[in-house]
């Protein structure tokens, strides 16, 4: 009979979930994260609902302003009348073993707009790897209807590689003067870059980055139709380029509706979640 009832509960909280209720939404995150049976049966009845949001991973070094960029992205695609689930992967706080609330507070001016939903997820002790709840919170938020889903990942060499594979379309942000160009070449992330983004780009040194990025990406043949990484400048903190950036994403995701490959991104996406369970 407990059985019942727990199934019961269940079953009454994704239904509120569904209704905008955003605690009940947090609370079914909070069960899914964390992994055990409970969360999984949770997830066995959201995963038929999943494939309709645009999964959009941005990631970058520490400092290259990913959270400031997300945050001007989040009020872009609210313009547009589009919801806007952020997975944001924090490293694991000394002291709770939570995550660092930095997003968070920085995205505070969404606190009151239902159509953002923010959560922050430790690493916890995935150092770099992308744990296997951001993949599952991003399908809760994909299955509650979610137009785009955005993971934004702590900059720290493998978790980028994970984040490209999740994603459909992947952000890779880039900075002058911080030698990103160099990192991002060898940590192998100039492969899974979709997009390249130069941010802080009043900043001297953007064209020099511009011009490394473009280089590497030259020496990558493209077959004809196939989807050449563009790279865009902005300055996040003004808001400048946001709206060029929003526009590359998409067009991303079209090239890839247009070619028949978003189901293979979903697959992608759900493998990718297996391994790192």
């Amino acid at each position: 009979a407990s059985g019942m009832d727990a199934r019961g509960r269940d079953a009454d909280l994704l239904a509120r979930a569904g209704a905008g209720d955003e605690r009940a939404l947090a609370r079914v995150i909070t069960v899914v994260e964390e992994g055990d049976e409970r969360g999984d049966e949770l997830l066995r009845e959201l995963r038929p609902r999943t494939g309709r949001a645009a999964v959009v991973g941005i990631t970058g070094s520490p400092g290259s302003g990913k959270s400031t960029l997300t945050d001007a992205l989040v009020a872009h695609w609210r313009g547009e009348g589009k919801t806007v689930g952020v997975v944001a992967v924090d490293p694991s706080s000394p002291f709770t073993g939570g995550a660092i609330l930095g997003d968070r507070i920085r995205m505070t001016r969404w606190h009151a707009d239902a159509g953002v939903f923010i959560r922050s997820l430790a690493t916890r002790g995935h150092l770099g790897g992308l744990s296997a709840a951001t993949l599952r919170v991003a399908a809760v938020l994909d299955a509650f209807g979610y137009d785009v889903v955005v993971i934004e990942t702590v900059g720290v060499g493998q978790s980028e590689v994970d984040v490209a594979e999740a994603a459909d379309t992947t952000v890779v942000v880039l900075t002058p003067g911080a030698g990103d160009a160099v990192q991002a070449f060898k940590a192998g992330i100039m492969e899974v870059g979709d997009v390249f983004c130069v941010n802080k780009a009043d900043l001297p040194g953007a064209d020099r980055v511009q011009r490394e990025v473009r280089s590497a990406l030259d020496l990558k043949p493209v077959a004809p139709g196939e989807w050449r990484a563009p790279i865009v400048t902005t300055v996040a903190s003004s808001g400048e380029g946001v709206a060029g950036l929003a526009k590359r994403v998409a067009d991303h995701r079209e090239h890839l509706a247009a070619r028949g490959l978003l189901e293979g991104a979903r697959r992608r996406r759900v493998r990718a979640e297996v391994m790192a369970l």
